[in-house]
Parts: structure tokens; sequence; C-alpha cells
């Protein structure tokens, strides 16, 4: 298990992006999106200087196609390792996340063991089916 932390981290098998990991640390000076433009879940951070305005709006009601269950995590507390694996449920990658780091998962399965008491502020795609969304192994 490696946890060299750089700024964002792409996990990748073969060709497959399977998540991306951006650290607590990152800091970039301009607006920076990290999830490519095609991807179903837009990932990015927006950095504004102090006395920045955005001037107030709403987003026009836009019909989209969407395959799968998109999500980003935030740890809000606590600390997680999370495991990565590719499509044919083999392990790719694990990793340590701490406070403030963000997780874009992209492809393939995952799992989490909490190392402390952790609090995780999960964002995906909806509306919840109440279908049989996750196979488990």
């Amino acid at each position: 298990m490696t946890n060299d932390k750089t700024d964002v981290e792409w996990i990748v098998a073969g060709d497959r992006p399977l998540a991306i990991i951006i650290s607590h640390e990152f800091k970039p000076e301009a607006t920076q999106f990290i999830t490519p433009p095609q991807h179903t879940q837009q990932v990015g951070l927006i950095v504004y200087s102090q006395g920045g305005t955005i001037v107030p709006h709403f987003h026009s009601p836009l019909e989209r196609h969407i395959v799968g269950t998109p999500e980003t995590l935030l740890v809000r507390s606590g600390k997680v390792e999370v495991s990565l694996y590719d499509d044919g449920q083999v392990l790719v990658a694990r990793r340590i996340l701490d406070v403030g780091d963000v997780l874009v998962l992209l492809g393939g399965g995952h799992g989490f063991n909490m190392l402390e008491d952790t609090v995780l502020l999960e964002v995906k795609q909806g509306p919840y089916t109440g279908l049989v969304e996750k196979v488990r192994f």
C-alpha cells in the first residue's frame, strides 16, 4: 500500500480510469476542472480572489442521458482506506484518504475500511431508483 500524496492522482487499470484522488493540500492558483468535459459528473476547484462574486443565476432544465452512478466523496472527518478494483474485481490500488481529500469514482469497483471514526460527504447521481444498484463482491 502506497500513500505518496500528490495534488491530483489518477488511478487507472489499463486505459480505463477508475478514480481520481484530489489531495486536501491541492490549492490551484486558477480554476481547474479535474474531470474531463464528457464525464457524467463534473468536479473542479473554482478559484476566486477576495471580493470576487458569482452573478446570481439558475441552470436551465436540460435533459441528459446518464448510464451508471457517478460518485464523489469528501472526507469530512476521520481517515479511511479505499480499495479500488478494475471491472474484473481485481484489486488495483489502495489509498488512505485524510480530512479534506476528495475521491471521484469513475469506474470499476471500490470498498472502504474506516481507520478512524469517519464522516464522508457523498454526492452521486440521482434519483434513487429503489432498484438493485450495487453488485457486491
